[in-house]
């Protein structure tokens, strides 16, 4: 079963939160806010996506590459959180 699937409810929810943020940055310039606080959502939403995408990319590591029942050659668990620091500190 696809990671994608298995945590689809977690997944969903974050998808629903960043719909939220986005609708907000429209809320705001339809509003004619203030550019600091449309750039304000406009970076909470970056982040938002941000962290959904580490969240996808750190289950596909785990559940389809590094599965050492799955795949006996797999890299190891301290390289693969060694892997995955970079790849959230990219996405940061």
């Amino acid at each position: 079963m696809a990671h994608t699937i298995r945590d689809k409810q977690k997944l969903l929810v974050r998808v629903r939160r960043l719909r939220g943020q986005i609708d907000a940055i429209e809320r705001a310039l339809d509003g004619e806010a203030d550019c600091e606080q449309v750039l304000h959502q406009i970076a909470g939403a970056r982040g938002a996506m941000a962290g959904l995408m580490a969240q996808v990319v750190e289950d596909h590591v785990r559940t389809h590459l590094v599965d050492t029942a799955a795949h006996p050659g797999a890299l190891n668990g301290a390289a693969v959180d060694q892997l995955l620091e970079v790849v959230r500190s990219y996405l940061k």
